[in-house]
This record gives C-alpha cells, structure tokens and sequence, in this order.
C-alpha cells in the first residue's frame, strides 16, 4: 500500500489536474465569443466606429430577486442563451419608456432572418401598475420586474445621464457588452442596427436561435 504522504501527494496532482481540465473546457466554451468579439472589435475595416459603446470588464447577470408581472419569482439568469436588448423604467412608463420600447421592437423586427436570435427585455424598476393600454403592445417583449438597487449594481449609465436613458446589450453568455448613447430615437436607431447586424453576423458560427 502507498504511505500517506504518497497518498497526498497522488490527490493533490489528481486536484492540479482537474482544476486544468476545468479550465480548458471554460476556455473552449468562451473560445467562440471571444472569437466573435474580436472579429468585431478588432478585425474590421479601417475606419469602422461602432455606435454603442463597448462596456470593459463585462458585467455578467446578477442573481436579483426578480418577479414577472403576476408576481411569480422569476430566475434573471434564465434568460442567458439568446442576445438581449434591454431598456429600463418604472411600470406607469412614460413616454421615453414607451419610445424605448417602439425602438426595441422596430431594431429586432429590422433584424429580419435574425430576430430570433434577440430577445427584447424590459426590466420594470419599481412596483407601478403597467398600463392596460401597453400590454397588448408587450406581447412578443419579455418584461420583468428587477429592484432599482439590484439593477444599479448591475447596468450603469453614461456620465451625466440615468438607467431609463439607455438601451442595453447583453450576449448569450449573460454578459453586458453594450450601452447605446442616451435617447436614441427613429433618426439615431439605423446605427444601433448596423451594431446589432454586426454582432448577429461575428456571432452567427456558433449562436442560434432558442435557448
């Protein structure tokens, strides 16, 4: 029989090598986003300026205690495996909210064979009744309650502007990459999707549609 400092010993290689194991599968898992981000940000035409702004270190979906709108708790989490385009606001939702919205809406549609690939979420940041007047306009949005303080340890806006000014783009692996400037409106929203276009095409090697 081994002594038992040969036995420690065989544990603690065995523990080294695991550990090695798990991280090169990590790395493989991550390779084709890293892959497509580099495309993207990189590899690209001279000149190319991108429109929304890229967010360094990447901000990965907190574990918030989220509910959908009839109060059942709901797993933020669960939403990794699709690109995400997020805006945020209280439910009464005024009309910035419900210009983000329309925006939203008109990006994913502009997509075309893509659209599947992209959900639209709005994260609701406060306990406002939504008005019946907008949900039949929610049908095909995902829209999710999330506390204001959970949601400013997560998204953060540009300096000078707040949460609800912005929309936000999270990729399947549930990281925040991407904040367009404040405001963006019909004149601004074709260079949110020339972005969006970009992001489906350096990604479309290994991301489809579903979770």
């Amino acid at each position: 029989m081994p002594s038992l400092g040969d036995a420690v010993a065989q544990d603690a290689r065995r523990t080294r090598a695991g550990r090695w194991q798990m991280l090169l599968l990590a790395l493989v898992c991550a390779a084709p986003v890293i892959a497509s981000y580099f495309s993207y940000y990189v590899v690209r035409p001279e000149g190319r300026r991108n429109y929304g702004e890229l967010i360094d270190p990447q901000r990965p979906i907190p574990a918030a205690a989220a509910t959908d709108l009839s109060g059942r708790p709901f797993d933020l989490t669960s939403l990794k495996g699709q690109w995400l385009l997020l805006s945020v606001a209280g439910g009464a939702c005024d009309e910035a909210c419900q210009s983000n919205l329309y925006l939203q809406r008109q990006l994913r549609e502009s997509l075309g064979r893509d659209k599947d690939r992209l959900d639209w979420v709005w994260l609701v940041s406060d306990d406002a009744r939504i008005p019946d007047t907008l949900r039949p306009a929610l049908g095909q949005a995902t829209v999710v309650r999330v506390p204001a303080d959970a949601l400013a340890q997560w998204l953060q806006p540009a300096a000078g502007a707040q949460l609800p000014d912005h929309l936000y783009v999270v990729d399947p692996m549930g990281h925040w990459m991407m904040r367009f400037p404040p405001h963006l409106d019909k004149a601004t929203a074709s260079k949110a999707k020339t972005d969006l276009l970009r992001l489906m095409r350096a990604s479309a090697s290994w991301d489809e549609a579903g979770r």
